[in-house]
C-alpha cells in the first residue's frame, strides 16, 4: 500500500527461467535494497556482483561450500561476511538424547574452525565416476565420429583422469552402454553412436553431466505421504525421519522412485534433519568431538549459542561420551561414533546385513530396539569378519541411480560405483575399534 518495492527475491532451480533472470538482474544492478532467498543456485558460475553479506541457515554440509558462499561477499575491497543462523528448539521431556548435544551448533562451529584454518574437504580417493565417463565416452565419439574401444581407454582411463578405471570395468562399461543402444561398434571395432546415443548427444541437456536428484515417493499404507531427494542411503529395514516422524523402510522400488514405510517403533526423533545437504567429511566430526572436549568459547558466537554451546558440552559429559561411546538410549542403543558420513554409512550398512537396523543422527548411530550388549556383540563380529568386502554391502543398498547416466549401469556396475563413492570399509574399522575400545 505504501508502493515500497519488494526487496526479497526467490532464486532456485525449480523456478522459471524469467524469475531467476529477474532476482540475478536485481542483484547486479545495485539500485535497490535486494535480499536473495536462494539454494546454491547462487553459488557457482553466475555473476551477481558486488554482495554485502551473506546468511547461511543452518549448518552447511562441508567447509567447501561455506568459503565459496562466504566468497559471494567481499570481492571490491569491503570485508567477506557471513552471518550464521542456527535453529535449536528448547529442550524438554519430549527431546532425544542427541538434541541435548546441539549437534547442528557444534557442527557449524567445528566448519568455522577448519575454515579459519584453511582446510577444506580434498575429494574422495578411488571413485570411479562411472555416470561421468559415459557422457565423456559420448563426447568423444561425437568429437572424433567414431573411435576404438582401445583409444577411448588410452585417452580416458590410462591417460586420462578415470585412472582408477580398469580395462574389465571399462569393458562392462560399454557393453552396459551397448545394451541400453547409447553405442554400437561398427565390423572394424569403431565405436558409433547407438540410436539413442545418438538422441542424447544431440539434445541441448547432454551439456549437463549433472543431474537434479530424483525425487523418491515415500508411501505408507497405500498413501503418499510426499516426496524427498536422499543424501543418504537406504535400505529395506532402515530408518529414515520424514515429516519429522521416524519411518522403518520396508521396500526401495528404484525404478518406480518408491520407498514403502510403516510407523518407526517408539521414540522422537531427533529435531534436525540428519539428512539434510550432503556428506559430511570425517575431519568435521573429529573436530566436533573436539569442540564438545574443549573449555574455549568461540569469539564469533553470540550470547544464545555460548549458552547453548555450554548445554551441549555438559550433556556430553554428563553422558560420559568422552569414555564410553555406546550408551543405553530408551529401548534403542545409541553410539557416539563421531565420524564422517561415509564411515558412518559403512557402519549403518555393516549393522543392517548382520540384521540390526541403525539410522544416522548426526555425530552419532541409532540402534533400533536393541541394547548396547548387542551393538558391541555385532561390532566384534564385523572386526573379526575379514571376508566382508564393499561390494557385499553395496548390494544391500536399494537407493545406488543417484547421478545422471546411473541408469545405464548394470547392477554389478552400480554395486562397484556406490563402493566407490559411499563406503568406507577402512575408516569403518577404525570406528568400530575406537568405539569398542571405549567400553
Amino acid at each position: 500500500s505504501n508502493k515500497v518495492p519488494n526487496e526479497f527475491v526467490p532464486h532456485h532451480g525449480n523456478l522459471s527461467r524469467e524469475l531467476r533472470e529477474f532476482a540475478e538482474a536485481r542483484l547486479k544492478q545495485h539500485v535497490l535494497p535486494t535480499t536473495a532467498l536462494c539454494t546454491s543456485t547462487l553459488e557457482l558460475g553466475i555473476d551477481i556482483g558486488q554482495v554485502t553479506s551473506i546468511g547461511q541457515i543452518g549448518a552447511p554440509f562441508s567447509v567447501a561450500s561455506m568459503r565459496q558462499r562466504l566468497g559471494r561477499s567481499g570481492r571490491r575491497g569491503d570485508p567477506a561476511v557471513l552471518r550464521m543462523y542456527i535453529s535449536e528448539f528448547e529442550l524438554s521431556s519430549l527431546s532425544t538424547t542427541v538434541d541435548s548435544l546441539r549437534p547442528e551448533l557444534v557442527q557449524a562451529i567445528a566448519m568455522v574452525e577448519l575454515l579459519s584454518e584453511r582446510w577444506c574437504e580434498p575429494p574422495v580417493e578411488g571413485r570411479l565416476h562411472l555416470s561421468t565417463l559415459i557422457h565423456q565416452v559420448l563426447a568423444l565419439i561425437a568429437e572424433r565420429g567414431g573411435v576404438s574401444a582401445t583409444t577411448a581407454w588410452n585417452m580416458l582411463c590410462d591417460s586420462g583422469v578415470f585412472r582408477t578405471i580398469d580395462k574389465p570395468v571399462f569393458s562392462m562399461l560399454l557393453k552396459a552402454m551397448g545394451d541400453h543402444d547409447l553405442v554400437s561398434q561398427m565390423d572394424d571395432g569403431t565405436l558409433i553412436h547407438g540410436l539413442k546415443g545418438e538422441r542424447i548427444v544431440n539434445h541441448y541437456t547432454f551439456y549437463a553431466v549433472f543431474e537434479t536428484p530424483d525425487e523418491f515417493r515415500m508411501i505408507h499404507d497405500g498413501h503418499v505421504l510426499g516426496t524427498m531427494s536422499l543424501d543418504q542411503s537406504v535400505a529395506e529395514g532402515n530408518y529414515i525421519i520424514f515429516g519429522g516422524k521416524r519411518w522403518k523402510v520396508l521396500a526401495v522400488d528404484q525404478h518406480e522412485k518408491r520407498i514403502d514405510v510403516v510407523p518407526g517403533p517408539g521414540g522422537k526423533p531427533p529435531l534436525f534433519d540428519p539428512n539434510r545437504g550432503g556428506m559430511v567429511h570425517d575431519e568435521v566430526r573429529k573436530r566436533m568431538r573436539l569442540v564438545y572436549e574443549g573449555v574455549e568459547t568461540p569469539a564469533y558466537i553470540d550470547s544464545t549459542a555460548r549458552a547453548l554451546l555450554y548445554e551441549a558440552r555438559q550433556s556430553y559429559t554428563q553422558l560420559d561420551l568422552a569414555r564410553t561411546r555406546i550408551i543405553k538410549d530408551g529401548r534403542d542403543t545409541l553410539f557416539f561414533a563421531c565420524r564422517g558420513d561415509r564411515i558412518m554409512n559403512t557402519l549403518i550398512v555393516m549393522l543392517i546385513d548382520r540384521g540390526i537396523s541403525a539410522s544416522l543422527a548426526g555425530p552419532a548411530l541409532t540402534a533400533h530396539e536393541r541394547t548396547p550388549e548387542d551393538v558391541i556383540r555385532a561390532l566384534e563380529e564385523i572386526r573379526e569378519d575379514r571376508h566382508l568386502d564393499a561390494g557385499h554391502l553395496a548390494m544391500i543398498v536399494g537407493n545406488k541411480r543417484v547421478e545422471k547416466y546411473d541408469w545405464v549401469l548394470s547392477e554389478e556396475l552400480l554395486d562397484l560405483e556406490y563402493a566407490s563413492s559411499s563406503l568406507d570399509l577402512q575408516g569403518a574399522r577404525s570406528a568400530i575399534d575406537d568405539l569398542l575400545g571405549s567400553q
